[in-house]
């Protein structure tokens, strides 16, 4: 319920006859002479005022309440319920991203497998209408959440992602391949995959280009990014003292990925750091638009008659007492 409004709101203005006529009253009671003369007051000193003294003024404020019932009644009350009814064409996204070990470097704010899960947060968060699913890669892949509306499941499976889980490695071609299962039987009108990686293919059984053109089979959209600055990165390196960072080239095989990119109909990004990557994925946003129709209901249910009703019951009151209890009052 969205509140109270009025189907005829120009009879609230009579409302302005309450004041006038409150103030009429008080003049008149001011005014009010004594129809009795007498010689002296001395008989009545302690009489003091009665309590039926100031019970005199309660027809006038009932009199007053009904009339001000009677507008509200005369300008309908209504309580609105809004309801809207949501289509959408339908997009269908997976969300495919590296946790390979060197996801840890700290080219990116706190290193880019934590930077990758912000942005993709913040992505999901903005297209509440799609069905999104996620799959993660290093060695091997996996299907970390299938396709789903519930996109605070999805938040959550995604913060829960951390380096290490499966053998390391990049498998770009399995983590697509993985991807593009999960997408293929959707009945969505636009099937996308943004695969997200920092380096190099060199694990798993499915080449990325064989990944690509069953992807393509499939009229599924494939957007990639290569995560990682320019030149040289700090990366985690395990030692006898523990894991240190040693500055090390960044490689990414931009060539692969602008590859799957161009045979899929999709698009190719580089994100250098934190800025660049969540760029990429509002450029994305808004290549990807769901259409969405709104249609929006109301249903309307009148409320004047609880007002009615009191102001009757009222109404009553004051006649009855008037000729009755305080008859010799007026």
């Amino acid at each position: 319920m969205n509140g109270i409004r009025f189907a005829e709101p120009l009879f609230l203005y009579l409302l302005a006859v309450i004041p006038a006529m409150v103030a009429f009253y008080i003049l008149k009671q001011q005014k009010t002479t004594a129809s009795l003369r007498m010689p002296g007051l001395q008989p009545f000193e302690k009489a003091g005022t009665t309590f039926r003294h100031y019970l005199r003024h309660i027809l006038f404020a009932v009199r007053t309440l009904i009339i001000a019932l009677l507008i509200i009644v005369l300008a309908r009350p209504q309580a609105t319920d809004k309801f809207q009814d949501i289509s959408t064409e339908g997009i269908d996204i997976v969300l495919t991203l590296d946790i390979s070990g060197s996801m840890l470097a700290r080219d990116f704010k706190p290193d880019r497998l934590e930077a990758s899960k912000n942005v993709a947060t913040e992505f999901i968060s903005g297209r509440p209408y799609d069905r999104m699913g996620l799959v993660v890669f290093s060695g091997e892949s996996f299907t970390q959440c299938p396709l789903t509306t519930d996109h605070a499941v999805l938040v959550n499976l995604l913060r829960e992602i951390q380096s290490g889980m499966i053998e390391d490695g990049t498998a770009i071609g399995m983590g697509l391949a993985t991807a593009v299962n999960r997408i293929k039987d959707s009945e969505a009108k636009s099937k996308v995959i943004i695969l997200l990686t920092d380096g190099v293919n060199n694990r798993g059984a499915v080449a990325p280009a064989t990944a690509a053109g069953i992807a393509k089979t499939y009229g599924i959209r494939v957007y990639t990014i290569g995560v990682g600055t320019q030149g040289v990165a700090p990366y985690p390196v395990q030692t006898p003292f523990g894991i240190q960072y040693q500055d090390m080239q960044v490689e990414i095989d931009e060539g692969i990925l602008k590859d799957i990119a161009q045979t899929t109909g999709g698009k190719y990004f580089r994100a250098t750091d934190n800025d660049k990557l969540t760029q990429v994925y509002n450029e994305i946003d808004k290549l990807e638009k769901s259409k969405i129709d709104v249609r929006q209901f109301s249903r309307k249910e009148e409320k004047y008659f609880l007002p009615a009703i009191i102001a009757f019951c009222l109404l009553a009151f004051e006649i009855f007492t008037r000729n009755t209890i305080y008859k010799k009052l007026t």
